[in-house]
Formats: C-alpha cells, sequence, structure tokens
C-alpha cells in the first residue's frame, strides 16, 4: 500500500474514526470473493462529518460505499481506494412512525424495515423483505420486487457529500431514480430516509410478508450470490432470466461460478469462486444472449476494481443520457459539489 494510503488510515486513526488497510472486500460482500480494499473505514452517523473533514485532504482518493455488500462484486484485484462501512449503531434500528410516514436510518436492513412495519399495522414496505441490503443502498439503486420500488415509497432521503461536507434532506424526485439507479456519485451517503406507508391490521401485512418470503424461497436460490444479475431489457424484449433460460444457459459453470438452476439471472459463487469466474460467466451469458435474442443485457450488480473494458462491457448506456446527466447534476448541486 502507498504511503498515501498509510497517512490516510493513520488520520482517520487519529479522529477516532475505525480505519484499517489491505482489508479483504470479499468479507463485506455476499457473493464472498474479491481482493482487498486499499483502506476501510467503519463510521458511525455521528462520523461522517469528520470522515468528510479528513478526506477533504485526500480529493484523490477513491471511494466505495459498502453498505451490506448485496450488490456488489469486486475484482480480485481489489479495490484502489477507501471503502466506507456505515457500523449499525444502536438507535440505526429504530423507526420514527409518523402518521403515514417513517423514518429510518439508512443503515437499517430492509428485511428489517419490512418486518417492523408490518407488526406496526404500516403496508407499503412489505417487498422489502427480500432486499438483502440496507435502506441506504437500496435508495441508491432505487431497489425492488414483487411490483414494486423505492420510488413507490420513497418521499426523501438526507445525503452527506464527501465531498463538500454538506448534509441535505434530498426530495425523492430529486434524487434522479430509474429502474435500478439514481444519480447518486459514490461520494454521497445517504444517511437517513423518509418513506411513505399506509395503515392496515398487522396480521393483514404479515400475511403479505409471509406470502413473499414463501415465493423467494420457491423461486430463488440462497447461498452466496448478489441476487439479479442483469438489468431487465425493454419490456416487450422478455426478462433478463427469462432470454438466459432460452439461450439454454440455466447452469452454465465457469470455475467456481455457475448460473443458477432455479432462476437465470442469478449467478452463484461455489467455494473456491473468484470473481474473474463470475465475471466469465456473465460474459458468457451476456454474449449468447445477444446472438440468440439480439438483445444486450447490461449489469444489476456494481462493478468494483475492474478495468475499463469489463466496466463498459456491462454499463447501462443510459447513464449518459441527457435526463440522467441533468439530474446528476442538479444533485451535485445540491449537495454543494463543486463543479
Amino acid at each position: 500500500m502507498s504511503s498515501h494510503f498509510n497517512d490516510l488510515v493513520a488520520d482517520l486513526s487519529a479522529a477516532g474514526i475505525n480505519a484499517s488497510s489491505n482489508v479483504s472486500m470479499a468479507r463485506y460482500t455476499t457473493y464472498g470473493v474479491g481482493g482487498n480494499a486499499a483502506c476501510m473505514a467503519f463510521v458511525s452517523a455521528s462520523q461522517l462529518n469528520t470522515l468528510a473533514t479528513t478526506l477533504s485532504r485526500y480529493p484523490d482518493v477513491p471511494v466505495l460505499v459498502v453498505g451490506r455488500g448485496s450488490n456488489l462484486l469486486v475484482a480480485d484485484e481489489g479495490f484502489g481506494g477507501l471503502a466506507i462501512s456505515l457500523a449499525e449503531e444502536a438507535d440505526a434500528l429504530n423507526i420514527d412512525f409518523k402518521e403515514s410516514e417513517v423514518s429510518v436510518s439508512a443503515a437499517l436492513p430492509m428485511p428489517v424495515l419490512a418486518r417492523r412495519t408490518a407488526a406496526a399495522g404500516r403496508t407499503g414496505l412489505e417487498w422489502c423483505v427480500g432486499i438483502p441490503g440496507s435502506v441506504g443502498g437500496a435508495v441508491r439503486m432505487n431497489a425492488g420486487g414483487h411490483g414494486a420500488d423505492m420510488t413507490d415509497s420513497l418521499v426523501s432521503a438526507t445525503v452527506l457529500s464527501l465531498r463538500s461536507g454538506k448534509t441535505v434532506e434530498v426530495a425523492a424526485a430529486h434524487l434522479g431514480l430509474h429502474f435500478r439507479g439514481s444519480a447518486l456519485a459514490m461520494h454521497h451517503i445517504v444517511v437517513r430516509v423518509t418513506l411513505r406507508t399506509r395503515t392496515i391490521a398487522p396480521e393483514d401485512s404479515v400475511k403479505v410478508l409471509d406470502d413473499i418470503v414463501a415465493w423467494r424461497r420457491d423461486n430463488q436460490p440462497g447461498g452466496r450470490n448478489a441476487g439479479s444479475v442483469f438489468v431487465n431489457p425493454a419490456p416487450n424484449d422478455g426478462s433478463a432470466g427469462a432470454l438466459i433460460d432460452a439461450a439454454g444457459l440455466r447452469g452454465f459453470v465457469v470455475g467456481g461460478a455457475q448460473v443458477s438452476e432455479k432462476h437465470a439471472n442469478f449467478i452463484q459463487a461455489k467455494p473456491g469462486a473468484t470473481a474473474k469466474d463470475i465475471i466469465d460467466v456473465m460474459t458468457h451469458v451476456q454474449s449468447q444472449v445477444e446472438l440468440t435474442h439480439g438483445v444486450r443485457m447490461r449489469s444489476e450488480v456494481a462493478l468494483v476494481g475492474f478495468d475499463n473494458e469489463v466496466q463498459m462491457r456491462f454499463a447501462d448506456p443510459r447513464h449518459t443520457e441527457a435526463d440522467r446527466v441533468e439530474a446528476a447534476r442538479r444533485l451535485a448541486a445540491s449537495v454543494g459539489d463543486a463543479q
């Protein structure tokens, strides 16, 4: 590790932040693969301003907000920057119920959000029970499932910019939310989230939640994976899973990575799997689906530490469309990022 990162770790530690160098990212992702981050910091919400102040002295250091690592694939070569994990403090599990809205910490796991709101007689968030990530990560990627996503319930998010050090409450309409993505940059940390709910008899909400859990158990695999790998293409092109299945790729294996036998849009990591195995499976699946169906699929999973060729192969070209670029510009301006 360069002296630059040694200095960063020393400065973070001196500021009271738990920071370490050369941390294995495999420990912090659901795939369980990937190399080391040059350094990693574990911060509480109360330490975020200190983190931003310290990072202001290291403007060239790339940052990665890890969350619960349920939508990340980190390269075997690792990540040459600072990985950031929001520590789960005791009050992170608290939910503030306000009439038709709930306010929660971004570190709250989505299944906990679903179960606690259901038990309190609030409906609209039952689908969250099947999302293994954090609430903040769900906002960043506009997570969804079972016919719903964050755009259906999100009222606002409190966002901290590590670049400006400014914390702002941003209305959902200004977050640039789109299918499995948003205008949030990697240096933006979602701190707190407000969501809209409706009143319901608790037993009715719990029944909906239990049905979702049963469906996912019957139709989606467990084990080491990152959920759906490819974004569903245009509505008339069919689902990603159906396209992969129709191309005869269910069960396809490279090394320790395999297209799931249970759901073709999941890639399972077996013991001994590498990030390269998973990328090789993704590459083959993408090529064969394009050859068979004429549809080029893009990654829903965030790829970290891979070279530009891999990144561009799986990147969604819509990210450069004018409306998305403008949404990112507006959000950056609202949180005080330098233009």
